[in-house]
């Protein structure tokens, strides 16, 4: 009942910042209409549009996705690594903490110069960005397990990888999830910036291109595109979420 409220008034505001947008740019005529067109004609814009966006979108998933997949494989094994062992954590989290909040963007010129290609050194700085959620993330996850379960395993004689696949790994899996929302958000942040400075082709040149020849009805439509494509990532990876976390969700009822 709660969802389909939330939903129903979600709808709600869409809809009602479409007619406000509208009014404000066809019938007031409040609003330079070149920078802020009217919502038919980005619409007719998004539909011109449609096989340039869909190729974006692809090009972006090539940079994207690898450099996920990258961050959760060293973000999810390095945090476990740190977060097993004490004594090199209070060694190292200083440095961790010096270097996860600087922008990844700081690296590009080191990517370009020392990476062969724009889409190796994009791949580097979306996996930069994702990489330090993940793995703080982990390490958090780790420390924070309940002494309950690691009573509960030393019971039960588990070692090694049966200890971290049965007991670790679920048991801190709640903030390895939720570095890995905020790693999502940042690696489509990079993104973005990366095609708009580097990049031929993808969802954030899309914008980049359009924009060079003030073409605002085509940007908007790439920016709602963008947004769409976001959104739609993020609901599913919320589901997958709920998916891995039912045991919570038990638990509280």
């Amino acid at each position: 009942m709660k969802w389909s409220v939330s939903k129903f008034w979600t709808i709600l505001i869409v809809l009602l910042l479409l007619v406000l947008w509208e009014v404000f740019t066809h019938f007031a005529q409040v609003l330079n209409p070149v920078i802020f067109p009217q919502p038919a004609e980005v619409a007719r814009a998004f539909w011109e549009k449609r096989t340039e966006l869909l190729a974006g979108l692809w090009s972006s998933m090539q940079l994207l996705l690898p450099a996920v997949f990258l961050a959760l494989a060293f973000g999810i094994g390095g945090g476990l690594f740190f977060g097993l062992n004490g004594k090199l954590r209070e060694v190292f989290m200083p440095l961790f903490h010096a270097l996860s909040p600087i922008p990844p963007t700081m690296y590009i010129p080191y990517a370009i110069v020392l990476l062969p290609t724009f889409q190796t050194a994009s791949i580097f700085l979306i996996f930069i960005g994702a990489f330090w959620p993940i793995f703080l993330g982990t390490i958090q996850g780790v420390v924070l397990i309940d002494r309950r379960y690691w009573d509960n395993a030393a019971a039960l004689e588990l070692r090694g990888v049966p200890l971290i696949w049965k007991v670790i790994l679920p048991a801190s899996m709640p903030f390895i999830l939720n570095g890995t929302g905020i790693a999502l958000v940042f690696a489509f942040i990079v993104l973005t910036i990366a095609e708009m400075f580097g990049a031929r082709e993808g969802m954030g040149y899309f914008i980049q291109h359009y924009s060079d020849f003030s073409d605002y009805k085509t940007v908007i439509a790439g920016i709602f595109f963008n947004c769409a494509v976001i959104l739609s990532i993020m609901l599913g990876f919320d589901r997958l979420k709920k998916r891995l976390l039912f045991w919570m969700q038990e638990e509280r009822a």
